[in-house]
């Protein structure tokens, strides 16, 4: 591994870093500093969305840095082919449908998934699968706390 004489983020360096995500009207969607933990994690290992990691890259500790970043360097477009009818006699007998709602289940192969409620129909409801960012425009604002090699 290459020593970091310039105190300065580089792919595979392990960092902790504080930052707050907001969605272009300002409203605020993650923020490390509000749970009062940063996040860890090693640049350039695909823990990150690309945008993320690739705004670390060059920062020093202490240094803060506002990042915009379109759908492709996020979370992607919206996949139209994650949105299905699921039958409302795949839930409980119990539950109560509501649009806006997340839920919990597993795809045909047993892995587990979650989705949106859009729509509530007579016997299916929409639910929308891709990941709740997709297809948004994300704003970070990034602080290095610390850079481990």
């Amino acid at each position: 591994m290459s020593t970091n004489n310039t105190n300065t983020v580089e792919d595979g360096s392990t960092v902790q870093v504080h930052y707050t995500g907001t969605l272009n009207d300002g409203t605020v969607f993650d923020s490390s500093y509000t749970r009062d933990e940063p996040i860890d994690f090693q640049v350039g290992s695909g823990m990150m969305i690309p945008g993320f990691n690739n705004a670390v890259v060059g920062m020093a500790v202490g240094e803060k840095k506002k990042v915009s970043l379109t759908p492709d360097e996020a979370y992607g477009s919206t996949n139209p082919d994650a949105i299905s009818e699921v039958p409302k006699l795949n839930f409980p007998n119990d539950f109560e449908f509501i649009t806006g709602q997340v839920v919990q289940g597993s795809n045909e192969a047993g892995q587990p998934v979650v989705g949106t409620i859009n729509e509530v129909k007579d016997d299916v409801v929409v639910i929308d699968f891709n990941h709740p960012m997709a297809g948004k425009d994300l704003n970070f604002e990034i602080e290095v706390v610390s850079i481990q090699e």
